[in-house]
């Protein structure tokens, strides 16, 4: 399965500031080389080469640096929400025409080591409008934001905490377009609110991951992605 990979990308990364006041956080150095480097080979290895960047902040530096992918082996195509930033969730309404009925949602500062093929047949088995994967976080990497029991995500939410959220939600989704369908373009949206819906409708799958997630949101995580990948 070869379905889009829509990467989140159009956020201002405050939290690593001062290394983004004049680069977007994808081109930020990790282990020598710009993080998205990285996430490219991740989604070549999975057999996932159609990528579609959301991007925003500094995001002609990205186009610039990366074009159409073809020096990387993969279709790049980019859809811009900037200067007004329609969040999470309104870039990827936007970013629909460039998708397909069924794609992978990835953020632009997760670096996920995991099967993505399976992920995706898990999805197709489920029959829902979507997927979050997730994982035994008990509050250890961050703030634990899922209600995940007997293979289903009970609730989902970055504001009202349960005693039951062990979970967190991984950075990996899948979606059919159809999920998006009653969200107005152009208007400022989370991605958290949809799955959110999602949940109330029955209609999110949960796929629980035994591997950690790394990211680069954060100093600390930029930090340890270096050292984990420059060991490498």
């Amino acid at each position: 399965m070869n379905w889009p990979v829509a990467i989140l990308a159009g956020g201002l990364a405050t939290r690593l500031r001062p290394i983004t006041e004049k680069i977007p956080k994808l081109l930020v150095e990790v282990a020598g080389e710009p993080f998205f480097n990285h996430q490219l080979r991740l989604l070549k290895q999975a057999g996932l080469t159609k990528i579609v960047l959301c991007i925003g902040y500094l995001g002609e530096m990205i186009v610039e640096s990366y074009g159409d992918g073809a020096e990387w082996g993969v279709e790049l195509t980019y859809s811009f929400d900037w200067p007004k930033l329609l969040g999470t969730g309104g870039a990827l309404v936007q970013a629909l025409p460039k998708l397909a009925q069924i794609f992978y949602v990835l953020y632009g500062d997760s670096y996920l080591p995991i099967n993505y093929q399976s992920v995706g047949e898990f999805f197709l088995h489920s029959g829902k409008k979507g997927l979050m994967t997730v994982y035994k976080n008990n509050g250890l990497y961050d703030t634990s934001n899922v209600w995940y029991e007997d293979g289903n995500i009970i609730a989902y939410d970055k504001q009202k905490k349960f005693p039951e959220m062990d979970y967190i939600d991984y950075g990996l989704g899948v979606f059919r377009a159809e999920a998006f369908s009653t969200y107005l373009p152009h208007h400022p949206l989370d991605l958290a609110e949809i799955q959110k819906d999602l949940v109330a409708q029955q209609e999110l799958a949960g796929y629980e991951v035994q591997q950690r997630f790394y990211e680069i949101g954060s100093c600390e995580g930029l930090r340890e992605l270096d050292n984990l990948l420059s060991s490498n």
